[in-house]
């Protein structure tokens, strides 16, 4: 097969609005195993946001948004349901940058031939396809951003902001930019925080625009992440969080409780905590570390915690879904935080 007709599938994102899933999940928790550890999770999430003032922080890792689950993160933006968002790179520029410059996701093969797909410039991840010519026109617009605002140390907060500001001064994006997490969030004041900025398509923008140019630079300061999104949690005590996957996002939206009491600050731990991963604590990463563990820590309260041991393009859906169509996010303002900040 040609490239032409390897890319010829878009992957579709799931609307949550469309399916009231509340039925199912609650059936699923008269049952047992991870369907009743789901169930519970999503009451977690549904109490949240209740609490209208409580800060919700979601977290992003893994493959999400080429697997289908961008409109599932928007929907959430739209509706207040989530107040900041702490993300791999990867999901953030690689995939929703990506897709808000008018490129697409493919369905793919796991057991293609791998040197074929390299020979026509396609990338795999797992049964997706990304063409590598528009993923390199994404690194060349992260550059370019680059190159349009003041040589200065940004958080990665601030550097996604530009991005989405670059979205919105352009028209031909109009279409493309809606469904964009990026841009949803710049239109909403919700700040994404990218711990490991570089490690994506921003990172050979970054790059380039680095190497191509003398005296100062566009520079991504994760400290000042670090800083930022902790005075967060010292503003609004009251918070929980909704991790998807784990990695660094995971830990380091956990850390803001002990940074703050290195401030000097004292903070309740995160009131409420959901972990979505098909990690567990045997192998010793971070990625399934118990969220009861992270309490010896002093970041997450022990009374509303669940960790759902499920693939995320499974058990995401279905917890986002409950808690949309139970509609006690209603009511919920916007938080603003880029302007707080």
């Amino acid at each position: 097969m040609n490239k032409k007709e390897l890319l010829k599938t878009k992957i579709e994102h799931i609307d949550i609005t469309e399916h009231d899933v509340v039925p199912l999940v609650e059936a699923m928790g008269k049952t047992a195993f991870t369907a009743r550890t789901l169930f519970r999770a999503s009451q977690i999430f549904d109490n949240m946001l209740k609490e209208k003032e409580t800060v919700v922080f979601l977290t992003l890792a893994g493959s999400l948004i080429s697997a289908g689950l961008k409109k599932t993160i928007v929907t959430l933006i739209e509706n207040n349901m989530v107040d900041a968002i702490v993300s791999t790179g990867a999901n953030i520029v690689d995939q929703d940058f990506f897709e808000a410059l008018g490129f697409y996701h493919y369905k793919g093969d796991p057991f293609a031939d791998d040197n074929a797909l390299r020979g026509m410039m396609i990338d795999r991840i797992y049964d997706t396809y990304i063409d590598e010519d528009d993923l390199r026109i994404c690194d060349d617009t992260i550059a370019k951003i680059c190159n349009s605002i003041e040589r200065r140390p940004y958080s990665s907060r601030e550097f996604i902001i530009e991005m989405g500001n670059y979205l919105d001064a352009n028209d031909k994006f109009e279409e493309s930019r809606k469904g964009s997490i990026v841009y949803q969030c710049y239109k909403k004041g919700v700040p994404i925080f990218v711990p490991a900025f570089s490690d994506s398509s921003a990172g050979f923008g970054l790059v380039h625009h680095q190497f191509h140019t003398k005296g100062a630079k566009v520079t991504i300061d994760s400290a000042a992440d670090f800083l930022e999104i902790t005075k967060i949690k010292m503003a609004h005590k009251e918070s929980g969080i909704f991790m998807i996957g784990g990695g660094v996002p995971k830990n380091f939206v956990q850390d803001i409780v002990v940074a703050a009491e290195v401030l000097d600050e004292e903070v309740p731990m995160h009131k409420y905590a959901i972990q979505i991963t098909v990690a567990d604590e045997r192998d010793g990463g971070l990625s399934g570390s118990t969220l009861k563990e992270a309490s010896s820590w002093g970041k997450v309260d022990t009374h509303f915690e669940q960790m759902v041991y499920s693939e995320a393009t499974v058990a995401f859906p279905l917890i986002a879904g409950y808690a949309y169509h139970k509609k006690n996010w209603e009511g919920r303002k916007e938080k603003r935080f880029n302007d707080f900040l």
